[in-house]
């Protein structure tokens, strides 16, 4: 095992399969997370959304993907030219992995890619325990898929952010009120096979919790790129805490919470989640400046 891995597996409580599991797939998100720093990706790049808040502001649950977006729209953006550096960098720490780009729709404003190796074999890397690996189907893939907005709405702040592992790294990322905006959008606009997405509401909770502050601006033009407003929407805070509960009326609790379970350590949390309980804690939202 890499002393690096070793390094970073140590600040992991570890109690079961599952958790072995998560610190993996956690861990080479940050690998990727460098190796996209060193090939210079955060020149033209910023990173959001849940792992990016798990990584730098301490959100207590897996988040499956790496999200970007550009600081200025470009829909020329060539991801794949980030790979070669990307794909050194990160078989430095000794992952045999692969990084393929997803062939793009023509209507999406999304670039997606994915890294993908062989889960036992990365199992074996991380933990050097051949019983282990013998409960991992042979055929298995580890997968990071990294996705970025190269057509991003504006008035979003940024801020730089460092890591000291698996080597010092810089990422230039939203800021806070910037986050917050993107998550309230997605809690109002984003469709998940037709019901809630239960981590949305989990990060609401998180956001508001931290008191963090709404970039009003920013969330104004996410709502308008998604049509879910027109021009003549202000945006009040009065007028975004009555969308919220609007949308916290219509909510399935019990799917919602299904979809978040696999995700955290304790379900316990979840126990107070109801239409009642958002609409309160929404009272405490706040645009950032007020």
């Amino acid at each position: 095992m890499s002393a690096v891995i070793e390094q970073m597996l140590a600040n992991y409580k570890i109690e079961n399969f599952y958790d072995q599991k998560n610190a993996m797939k956690e861990i080479m998100q940050e690998i990727v997370l460098c190796g996209l720093s060193r090939a210079g990706f955060f020149q033209k790049a910023a990173f959001y959304g849940g792992t990016a808040l798990r990584i730098f502001y301490g959100l207590d649950r897996f988040s499956e993907d790496l999200d970007f977006s550009l600081e200025t729209p470009d829909f020329e953006f060539d991801l794949g030219g980030y790979f070669p550096v990307l794909q050194k960098e990160v078989r430095s720490f000794g992952l045999n992995v692969e990084i393929k780009e997803k062939a793009k729709s023509k209507d999406s404003n999304i670039r997606s890619a994915f890294l993908k190796g062989n889960t036992k074999e990365h199992m074996l890397l991380f933990y050097a325990d051949s019983k282990l690996a013998e409960s991992v189907a042979k055929g298995e893939v580890v997968k990071i898929k990294f996705e970025i907005d190269v057509n991003p709405p504006p008035y979003a702040t940024f801020e730089h952010k460092y890591r000291l592992l698996p080597t010092p790294y810089a990422v230039t990322m939203y800021d806070m009120p910037s986050l917050f905006a993107g998550k309230i959008h997605a809690v109002l606009c984003r469709a998940w096979q037709n019901r809630i997405k239960g981590r949305d509401l989990y990060d609401y909770v998180f956001y508001l919790t931290r008191n963090a502050a709404c970039n009003q601006k920013h969330l104004r033009a996410r709502l308008l790129q998604s049509s879910y407003i027109d021009e003549q929407k202000e945006c009040s805070l009065a007028g975004i805490k009555e969308m919220l509960k609007n949308k916290f009326a219509q909510i399935d609790y019990k799917q919602a919470k299904q979809d978040v379970e696999p995700f955290i350590r304790d379900a316990r949390v979840l126990d107070v989640w109801s239409a009642d309980f958002f609409q309160q804690i929404t009272e405490g939202l706040r645009f950032a400046g007020d």
